[in-house]
């Protein structure tokens, strides 16, 4: 089990990547589609997404995002409201990179490195599965995909604590 002070300077870390990202969430991030009409990647989606996570110490975060690939191998920018990356996520079967303000560090799975970085777990390989429309099994989470043919979807994970809510817009 990681000390408290450790865990509270991952997430005050993680924070001061994303927290400028909050005060302007809604605004548009670099865009993964191109503009002249040719077709997009199966596997790559672009938008914005907000995560809170609720709590003693409530936390939120808000993004412009690529994301590119599968649960097994892939990548996802997080964008500043000017097009900016701000951390750069890439995983394999064998290993997962947090990349942000010029640092790298490397993580075992992805779970570990979404962990890591919001201070409990964060289910980022379901995310592929709620994109194509796929409830997988998640103990504690709830997605609603009613809305995904308008380019939203919500997620909730109630348990364990602390409760979770992710907010997905997609680019049309």
């Amino acid at each position: 089990m990681t000390p408290e002070p450790l865990r509270l300077r991952r997430r005050l870390v993680f924070a001061g990547v994303l927290s400028p990202l909050g005060l302007l969430g809604c605004a548009s991030g670099r865009r993964a589609s191109p503009d002249d009409g040719s077709p997009r990647p199966a596997h790559l989606w672009s938008g914005r997404l907000a995560l809170k996570v609720e709590g003693d110490a409530p936390q939120s975060w808000s993004a412009s995002f690529e994301l590119l690939g599968t649960p097994d191998q892939g990548s996802l920018e997080l964008f500043s409201p000017l097009g900016s990356t701000v951390a750069h996520l890439e995983w394999t079967p064998d290993q997962a990179l947090w990349q942000a303000r010029g640092e790298t560090r490397r993580y075992a799975t992805l779970a570990q490195l979404a962990a890591d970085a919001t201070g409990t777990p964060v289910p980022i390989t379901a995310l592929f599965h709620w994109l194509q429309g796929q409830q997988p099994k998640l103990p504690g989470w709830q997605a609603d995909l009613s809305q995904l043919d308008n380019g939203r979807l919500t997620a909730r994970r109630d348990q364990p604590q602390p409760a979770l809510e992710l907010r997905i817009v997609l680019d049309r």
